[in-house]
């Protein structure tokens, strides 16, 4: 008889949000492998529970050398549980190779459902949740985000990143240049936790909010690229819908910012419209 692969979801924040039959399988679990010890230490401690079986350290530095010892456990018949620092194992965590190998040999692989720190910000952040991506983590070079960032471009779905505190400004500014100052966003922070926070707003008031200094564990929700079906506007459109607003009592600047959240495009494009029109009437005979 083979074993049995158990990944268990553990709380983002706070520790009443376990599920109830994760202290079940840290309990009788034969072998427990965890993203830190010393935090799998604090959890079981937390929770009440004394682990019975054997505890191994399972990360990014050692999950590939790890994986097979693994597996050969659980080829015996071992019950292995794997437990990452918080949320589901395997979703920008380890995981994933140990799952796929397990699965190659026809090992069972199950799951103890928790808490994830991407449906809850999904579900917080206000914007349309019927179809999303998630996209992991952003490359750290300004270059590779960017390019990384371009490929999401046309992408109609909600997307969902994690990133660094110390990252977020530069990345909030990044998707900004790309994706349209006036495209919406939430910063997640601190879910669940004592200081969580859900920031909402256009890109580029993120961006500048942002880079006053942020702290803690973040999960930014970026809403998908609109509709340009029925609202692909041409230069003449963009410049007569600024005007028209203008001619309302709104200052330029508003107008052109509004124009572009309409259209989903940056306020450049309708600015640019804006000046090219403006030079052509001058120049106008």
């Amino acid at each position: 008889m083979t074993g049995i692969l158990v990944l268990a979801g553990t709380p983002i924040g706070d520790i009443s949000d376990a599920p109830p039959r994760l202290a079940a399988e840290l309990t009788g679990a034969d072998v427990i492998a965890a993203e830190d010890t010393r935090r799998l230490r604090r959890l079981t401690q937390a929770l009440g529970v004394q682990p019975t079986g054997r505890v191994v350290s399972y990360f990014e530095g050692n999950e590939a050398a790890r994986t097979p010892e693994l597996v050969e456990a659980l080829a015996g018949g071992a019950r292995v549980l794997l437990v990452t620092d918080a949320g589901m194992p395997s979703v920008s965590d380890p995981g994933y190779r140990l799952v796929a190998a397990a699965v190659e040999k026809d090992i069972k692989v199950t799951a103890v459902p928790g808490p994830s720190a991407v449906l809850t910000a999904l579900a917080l952040s206000g914007l349309p949740v019927d179809r999303f991506c998630f996209e992991g983590f952003l490359p750290r070079k300004a270059g590779e985000r960017l390019s990384r960032l371009r490929e999401v471009v046309e992408e109609r779905r909600t997307l969902v990143y994690f990133e660094a505190p110390h990252r977020l400004d530069d990345t909030l500014a990044a998707m900004a240049e790309v994706l349209g100052t006036q495209r919406r966003a939430a910063v997640c922070r601190e879910l669940t936790k004592t200081y969580e926070e859900i920031k909402r707003g256009p890109l580029d008031e993120l961006a500048a909010w942002a880079a006053e200094g942020v702290r803690g564990e973040i999960t930014v929700v970026v809403e998908g690229a609109p509709d340009k079906g029925a609202e692909e506007l041409d230069a003449d459109e963009l410049v007569r819908r600024v005007q028209v607003r203008e001619e309302a009592g709104e200052r330029r600047k508003e107008a052109i910012a509004a124009v572009a959240a309409e259209a989903g495009i940056p306020k450049r494009d309708v600015f640019d419209a804006v000046v090219a029109a403006k030079n052509a009437a001058r120049s106008a005979p």
